[in-house]
């Protein structure tokens, strides 16, 4: 059985992994050359299933940086899953490759194919989980806070989607109170739930979920947010954005910020529609830490995949 180590989803990570990856990140991003296990250059695998902008850029020069090459591969060429069986496809990718980032749909695309491979797999987002983007908010908040372990992080929006779940396991994972605020209907699965509640429990964090953005917000050190419309929910965009949404409440504007710690910072993963999710005074504004959480991408991403690698 393969002992290759794979990171699929935020808990993949160890609370001592997860640190020593954020530890690597800050020491990348001070010195963008400062770990060369790729050099040759040994080829990384980046696949694309769905719209990219920040993971193709970020991976593309992660892996470069790392001094390895980065071979994209089109995933609607690729048609994996259906022109060829996922395990097929992995057999053949993994003898050419030093490692395979993969950006798909459902998470059991990418757990099949960790299942058929021999070197590493890393999930550049899929319709469950989004750990890379949490790995670059967590390092985004530690450098602008100083540490993780004791602060509150507060998700208000679409609290159904991947980054809610992904902000639960990695936030629990790194000592931290994490909440929720979604409208009823739109929560994130109760397993997830309960699996961030496991790990909060041993790390000193704590899980909330409420309909309520107010107290959801109320205190917070981190306030975060993700688009209404997720990839492939694109038919719903007119109930999730119009004047009866469920969500209108949960916009993060200046009034719900108000409500937060003082010094909190803001964060949105991107791509932002200003005036639905968050106005543009705030994404814009002295709180806002988005153009520091999309560059750190970068980091965290070359900081795992060289974790991996030495795993």
């Amino acid at each position: 059985m393969s002992t290759t180590r794979h990171f699929l989803r935020d808990d993949d990570l160890t609370p001592t992994e997860q640190a020593t990856v954020l530890d690597r990140a800050a020491q990348l991003k001070a010195d963008h050359l400062a770990l060369r296990p790729l050099d040759g250059p040994r080829v990384v695998a980046l696949i694309f299933d769905k719209p990219t902008l920040r993971t193709q850029l970020s991976f593309t020069v992660g892996v470069a940086e790392l001094g390895g090459h980065p071979m994209v591969v089109d995933g609607k060429l690729a048609q994996i899953g259906s022109r060829e069986s996922i395990a097929d496809v992995t057999r053949v990718i993994e003898r050419q490759v030093a490692a395979i980032v993969w950006r798909t749909y459902e998470q059991s695309r990418i757990e099949e194919m960790a299942a058929n491979s021999t070197v590493p797999v890393v999930n550049a987002l899929t319709d469950d989980f989004h750990p890379c983007q949490i790995l670059a908010d967590l390092l985004t908040i530690r450098e602008h806070k100083g540490q993780l372990a004791g602060l509150t992080m507060t998700y208000v929006g679409d609290g159904a989607n991947n980054m809610a779940h992904s902000y639960l396991l990695g936030g629990a994972t790194a000592g931290m109170h994490v909440r929720i605020g979604a409208p009823t209907g739109h929560q994130p699965r109760v397993e997830i739930v309960q699996r961030a509640g496991e790990i909060a429990s041993c790390t000193g964090g704590s899980v909330l979920v409420t309909d309520d953005p107010v107290s959801a917000v109320v205190g917070a050190d981190v306030v975060i947010t993700d688009t209404w419309v997720s990839m492939g929910q694109e038919e719903e965009a007119g109930d999730r954005k119009g004047v009866e949404s469920p969500f209108s409440k949960f916009a993060v504007d200046g009034a719900l910020v108000g409500h937060a710690a003082d010094d909190a910072i803001v964060m949105h993963c991107l791509p932002a529609y200003r005036g639905f999710e968050i106005s543009a005074d705030v994404i814009d504004g002295p709180q806002s830490v988005v153009w520091d959480e999309a560059e750190n991408r970068l980091h965290a991403q070359k900081a795992v995949l060289s974790f991996l690698l030495e795993s």
